[in-house]
């Protein structure tokens, strides 16, 4: 079954910038287009999409009040030009399925509708990185699953942490993404984390990010 998406901007070019990515993938599917807040959270609850993409700032209602009213009926991402602390609570506090900054480019996108379809939240690696930054109380090294990681989980770990995506993990330790994904998951359950925030969360928390 294809993903069915509304993408919610004011800018048109972003907006077919968006369906071009999105209608290119072999499960992904463009339902609608809304140009300000109000079109948005009326067409969502007309054509029932599976996720929801919507922009920060636009006429009528925000993308944060329309994450508030459509995160109990779909999955709602927000993709913005503005990476404030303020924004990033708001909207995850409101329901949103993730937080995505519009630099982070087409790869990320794909995978955080992917996550959101999973139940799984996926935020830009340059807002996670500020978020968790502070996070460095001693944490022990043994894992909840009490298996420690390995050197390559640790270092992966450590990447996730600084913000670097599958893609950059993979090229810089020259291992395919496949190998990059199963090593995630490998670190999710011996870490205890439900997502890659997780990860980056254990990493600065016990010390290894630092």
């Amino acid at each position: 079954m294809s993903t069915r998406i509304l993408i919610a901007d004011d800018q048109d070019d972003v907006r077919i910038g968006f369906r071009l990515i999105l209608d290119s993938q072999p499960d992904m599917t463009v339902v609608g287009e809304a140009a300000d807040g109000e079109r948005a959270v009326e067409l969502a609850r007309h054509v029932k999409p599976d996720v929801v993409l919507a922009d920060i700032r636009m006429p009528g209602l925000d993308g944060l009040e329309v994450t508030r009213q459509l995160a109990g009926e779909t999955r709602v991402i927000v993709v913005t030009t503005f990476d404030l602390d303020d924004y990033v609570h708001t909207a995850l506090r409101n329901g949103a399925a993730g937080f995505l900054l519009k630099r982070s480019g087409p790869t990320l996108l794909i995978e955080a509708i992917r996550a959101a379809m999973a139940g799984d939240t996926l935020i830009s690696p340059q807002v996670t990185v500020r978020l968790l930054q502070h996070l460095r109380s001693p944490a022990p090294d043994v894992t909840p699953s009490h298996e420690a990681l390995t050197d390559r989980e640790r270092e992966i770990a450590v990447l996730v942490a600084h913000g670097r995506t599958n893609a950059d993990i993979a090229g810089a330790l020259f291992i395919s993404p496949g190998t990059v994904k199963t090593h995630l998951a490998n670190i999710q359950r011996k870490v205890g984390a439900a997502n890659r925030v997780g990860i980056a969360a254990w990493a600065w928390s016990s010390g290894a990010a630092s």
